[in-house]
């Protein structure tokens, strides 16, 4: 039996290896702190009740055929006012593109921007990224980040490869690490953008530019999510953003997500996601569009929602600081924005009790799964080495307690180790 060559190409995904070991001892009867996963618990973190309201009456209203391909008009238009109220930016609902989540809006600009053989440039680690220039035949290129400017890229990391890109992909807050980009270097990534698309010729495809800002909303502390268009009006023409319910207000399974940009681009996206039938379900449109033209409950809602993320990311953050001067070989970021929490636990070399060496961050998560009963998701499944030894941490499938309670399991595990 043969597939086609793009199907041999396919990559699994390592998240879905680790869940497999953590239901391998949950069938033994094992409790684990799963803080593998970039979803919500949602008796943890329900949605909003006003949402949950809108839903019922859409059905009950028989909202339950095909909606318009680029989503029914009443969101979009909710969309572009929730736009200009939460960032000044101003998009007309002819910019604007409904859809089932973010993904297919991901996937739909790569398919609508880029070319088999071109160059895409992206943060490692970064979410799926990776995949998606393998499905659409790009040459990816991962730039790698660090610690000291918290993962993000900077406008010197991407200067060498700008000429020849066609596309380069952000996101901030970033999907694993919990980071953002500060003001200056977001700035200076949009004035080299600017400037390598004022060189180009006319007949030459200009650097495009995706902006995934489906965390936007959920930012802590005096840490402030920025933007490309706020930021250099100019680049408007060049950037298309990735946004949607689905994170800020724990809606995974809504299936509502958003992307705007210049008109003849999400024009064509628009076509793209109909063929892929992606819309999201039309019951769902109408409620999303009538929660967000009540303020009053979305800031309600975010304002609990955060806190409740922030509780839990603090107590992570402050245990690994713990750790730290305790004289542990750990390290950690402080919380900036999304669900997440960047930590190193640099063990590579180290020896199990049973005899095992720990050769790279997969060993060490696979042995924190055993023997912390805690499990993490290593940097290497969004496209960093194995050597490199930091680790997202994601919160919403976890109480506070759930997390209280492990973090002694952790410092246990890791003196356990020689």
């Amino acid at each position: 039996m043969s597939v086609s060559r793009l199907a041999q190409k396919l990559k699994g995904s390592e998240i879905i290896k680790i869940a497999g070991e953590i239901n391998e001892l949950k069938k033994q009867g094992q409790k684990i702190a799963n803080l593998t996963i970039g979803d919500f618990d949602p008796a943890l973190f329900p949605i909003p009740d006003v949402l949950k309201s809108n839903i019922k009456q859409a059905y009950d209203e028989h909202q339950t055929n095909y909606p318009p391909a680029d989503g029914i008009l009443s969101l979009r238009q909710g969309v572009s006012d929730y736009l200009a109220n939460a960032y000044k930016l101003n998009f007309n609902t002819s910019e604007i593109l409904i859809s089932c989540g973010s993904r297919p809006l991901i996937y739909a600009a790569y398919l609508a921007l880029i070319d088999p053989g071109d160059t895409v440039i992206y943060a490692a680690p970064s979410w799926n990224n990776d995949h998606y220039c393998s499905l659409t035949g790009a040459k990816g290129i991962p730039i790698t980040t660090n610690p000291e400017n918290n993962f993000m890229p900077t406008a010197d990391d991407l200067r060498p490869h700008i000429k020849n890109a066609s596309l380069i992909a952000l996101c901030s807050p970033l999907n694993p690490t919990g980071t953002m980009f500060s003001k200056k270097d977001l700035e200076e990534i949009c004035d080299l953008v600017l400037e390598e698309n004022s060189r180009r010729g006319e007949s030459e495809k200009p650097l495009y530019v995706i902006y995934d800002q489906i965390y936007a909303m959920l930012t802590f502390g005096e840490h402030r999510h920025y933007d490309p268009v706020s930021l250099r009006p100019a680049i408007k023409d060049y950037v298309v953003y990735i946004d949607g319910a689905s994170k800020c207000f724990a809606s995974t399974g809504v299936r509502v997500g958003w992307g705007f940009g210049p008109e003849l681009i999400i024009d064509k996206m628009k076509t793209l996601v109909m063929h892929m039938g992606a819309w999201a379900p039309k019951a769902e449109q109408f409620a999303m569009a009538a929660f967000l033209q009540d303020s009053a409950a979305v800031e309600t809602y975010l304002t609990a929602f955060k806190r409740k993320i922030q509780d839990s990311l603090d107590a992570i953050y402050h245990g690994f600081k713990k750790f730290r001067a305790e004289g542990l070989n750990v390290d950690v970021i402080e919380p900036m924005g999304a669900i997440y929490l960047t930590i190193k636990i640099d063990y590579s070399g180290k020896t199990t009790p049973d005899g095992q060496v720990l050769q790279n961050s997969e060993d060490i998560n696979f042995y924190l799964i055993k023997e912390a009963k805690t499990a993490f998701v290593p940097f290497s499944a969004f496209g960093a080495d194995s050597s490199v030894n930091w680790f997202r941490s994601s919160i919403g499938a976890c109480s506070l307690s759930d997390i209280q309670e492990m973090l002694p399991r952790i410092k246990e595990a890791l003196l356990k180790l020689s």
